[in-house]
């Protein structure tokens, strides 16, 4: 068993994912939507609203940050604000009809797109991959993990 490279794979993810980004947006004629707005869309899928601050803290942004990029997604047609049932003071954030229709066509166009260029590679890569997903999505949950840890130590030295 070999030794972990955390360079090596940082090295690989990072242009996977703008290269994979970037040929979906072309195969469905998609517009480039920054990737702190598609985070707010992935954590809105359809039927879901939440207060502005509670995808702060589940996206480990701050409440201005957060209030920014609302604004620029509600003047694109990407989310409505709604005021809440239970407290008129308060609002509540859901993604388009627009938005989850994007966001549809680039999962489809992604996924096509990885099924196409993995049928290209060898069974023993076809294992492999197949073998390194659950690891990579527990990869991905404990670097969430760490960074919202960072984002809540950030948050109360401000206080």
């Amino acid at each position: 068993m070999s030794a972990l490279d955390p360079a090596g794979l940082a090295a690989v993810i990072s242009p996977l994912r703008r290269a994979l980004l970037a040929a979906a947006r072309a195969a469905e004629h998609l517009p480039e939507i920054p990737d702190a707005q598609i985070e707010i869309i992935r954590a809105l899928p359809r039927g879901t609203v939440a207060a502005p601050g509670e995808l702060a803290q589940r996206l480990g942004l701050s409440r201005s940050t957060v209030s920014n990029l609302l604004r620029a997604m509600e003047a694109n047609g990407l989310i409505a604000r709604q005021q809440r049932r239970d407290d008129r003071r308060q609002v509540a954030v859901l993604a388009s009809a627009r938005a989850l229709d994007l966001f549809g066509r680039f999962d489809r166009a992604s996924a096509r797109l990885v099924a196409d260029a993995a049928a290209t590679l060898s069974t023993p890569d076809h294992h492999a991959l197949a073998a390194a997903l659950p690891a990579l999505q527990r990869l991905c949950d404990a670097v969430n993990a760490q960074r919202l840890i960072a984002g809540t130590t950030k948050s109360e030295e401000e206080k």
